[in-house]
């Protein structure tokens, strides 16, 4: 095209071609820059969503620790070393990224990410490789080693090893018959844009390797647990205790029940049991004398070439039939007016049982009751208790409780009963109160008034629980080493202000300064 005599029309067309091919060549580099921006832009979506389902993981496995520790307790700690190494790398990378394009002010403009010499300055020097790009290879080398320290003895993990020693190999390359040092093989000469890819690669690899870890762990851990070898014979008897005579009636399961699981054989007391559902082994037998009786046995059943054995070993207790209820008041053998008495009325062997008395009702589940006697004037009362055993037979029985007023109160300043000392200022601020000492029921006590005295001064009446002007300004003329009362104390009960509590001893205070 260039040859010849050419005229200088002809000589001015070949110049033309060759601008025009010089410029689709320029433009098919601006391309392939803002082809690998772009692959960035997609790597590093990926890279979010892969850390959110790994950190979704993680949040899970703690939940699972705090039900299960001894299960799941080793898990976590190695899927959190994971979690940190990954975490360390990728942050050096994303630091690396930030110092490359710290220069470059529109980070979207990749078609001027087309120059070398910004990652070639940081890694290499004089055509070696820099401190800069030799902590790169360390860090690289680190986390593969760490990895692999962590999982490598873990049995199923072997194809996550291979990947992570081939993903994060730093060995040389091989090129036309020679060894090229990988550093230099994959980043010198690179333009910007390129590298800051691979390093964004570098990044999802690092996530993906750790989801493919925690995904393994998770995997290997429901494994372990839906083999037949973890399953645990639980014996669940129909009812707590039986009565002399009666059968024992109840069921063998597993502790996973599986409805498609069939026993080989089944053993109990030293014979075989022929009546089993799918996953379940139905028992009855005589329940045998009064007192505690064993059951022991196996299951058996083929998983794989093998029999596995799964061992019986329970208990339960044989009792005669009641002819006396059982009944306890959780607050010792009395009951006080103005309080709600918490009571627990029950017959052994019994789930249905009536209970009566002047101010007693349910509370909750089976057994509960409160009762109230604020209104009974009797010094005693008589609880009433009856229920049917399973052969229709009825029980009966009857308890006598003592009905005694709350004790007396004791006033207190700053919390404090009796004889206390205090400043003056402090005694402003303080806050009449009155309580119950060494009583069993936790209530609250609200002062409503009380009366003050100053030696040599006339007594005054307060409302309320702390000292109003008149009293500090009596307080004030007293002198130091006065002894100062409180009495006439006024107090409720905060849940029942009907309820007319004995008077309350008085406080003295002797005033420091």
């Amino acid at each position: 095209m260039a040859s010849g005599t050419q005229s200088p029309r002809q000589k001015m067309i070949n110049l033309m071609y060759l601008v025009f091919i010089a410029m689709l060549a320029l433009n098919m580099s601006k391309e392939v820059l803002t082809a690998f921006g772009l692959m960035n832009e997609k790597l590093a979506e990926s890279n979010a969503t892969t850390a959110q389902r790994n950190n979704a993981f993680l949040a899970g496995l703690e939940e699972k620790v705090s039900e299960q520790p001894a299960k799941y307790a080793p898990l976590k700690e190695k899927a959190d070393k994971i979690d940190v190494l990954s975490e360390d790398f990728n942050s050096y990378l994303e630091n690396l990224k930030t110092e490359l394009l710290a220069d470059v002010d529109d980070k979207q403009q990749y078609e001027e990410m087309d120059k070398s010499n910004k990652l070639d300055e940081m890694f290499f020097q004089s055509g070696r490789i820099s401190p800069k790009g030799q902590e790169f290879l360390d860090k690289m080398s680190g986390y593969k080693n760490g990895v692999v320290s962590i999982i490598g003895d873990e049995k199923g993990f072997e194809k996550i090893v291979q990947n992570v020693q081939a993903e994060f190999s730093t060995e040389p390359v091989r090129v036309d018959g020679a060894n090229v040092e990988w550093l230099k093989y994959r980043y010198e000469g690179f333009p910007l844009v390129a590298s800051v890819t691979q390093l964004t690669q570098t990044q999802a690899d690092i996530k993906s390797t750790e989801s493919e870890i925690l995904s393994a762990m998770l995997s290997g851990q429901l494994q372990s647990e839906v083999s037949l070898t973890n399953y645990e014979a639980i014996v669940v008897p129909s009812k707590t205790a039986f009565f002399s005579g009666e059968n024992f009636k109840g069921k063998v399961v597993l502790g996973r029940v599986d409805n498609t699981l069939k026993f080989d054989d089944v053993i109990v007391n030293g014979k075989k049991v022929e009546s089993s559902q799918a996953g379940q082994v139905v028992l009855d037998f005589p329940a045998g004398n009064v007192g505690e009786q064993e059951i022991k046995g196996e299951i058996q059943f083929k998983e794989g070439d093998s029999i596995v054995k799964i061992p019986i070993n329970s208990s339960y207790a044989v009792i005669p039939k009641p002819n006396s209820a059982v009944i306890s008041a959780d607050k010792m053998n009395v009951v006080y007016r103005g309080v709600q008495n918490p009571m627990t009325i029950s017959i052994p062997g019994i789930g249905n049982v009536t209970a009566n008395a002047p101010g007693l009702r349910q509370a909750g589940g089976a057994g509960n009751y409160m009762m109230d006697v604020t209104t009974l004037q009797a010094r005693e009362v008589t609880i009433s208790v009856s229920g049917k055993l399973p052969g229709g037979e009825t029980v009966s029985d009857k308890k006598i409780f003592r009905v005694k007023d709350i004790p007396r109160p004791v006033g207190t300043i700053r919390g404090e009963d009796g004889a206390v000392k205090m400043q003056r200022s402090s005694l402003e601020i303080s806050e009449v109160g009155a309580t119950l000492p060494d009583f069993d029921f936790e209530i609250g006590l609200r002062v409503t008034g009380f009366s003050f005295k100053v030696s040599g001064q006339p007594t005054i009446k307060v409302n309320g629980g702390r000292l109003d002007s008149s009293s500090k300004a009596a307080l004030r003329r007293a002198g130091r080493g006065e002894t100062v009362q409180i009495f006439d104390i006024e107090a409720q009960l905060a849940t029942n202000s009907g309820y007319k509590l004995k008077k309350v001893s008085p406080v003295f205070v002797e005033l420091t300064n």
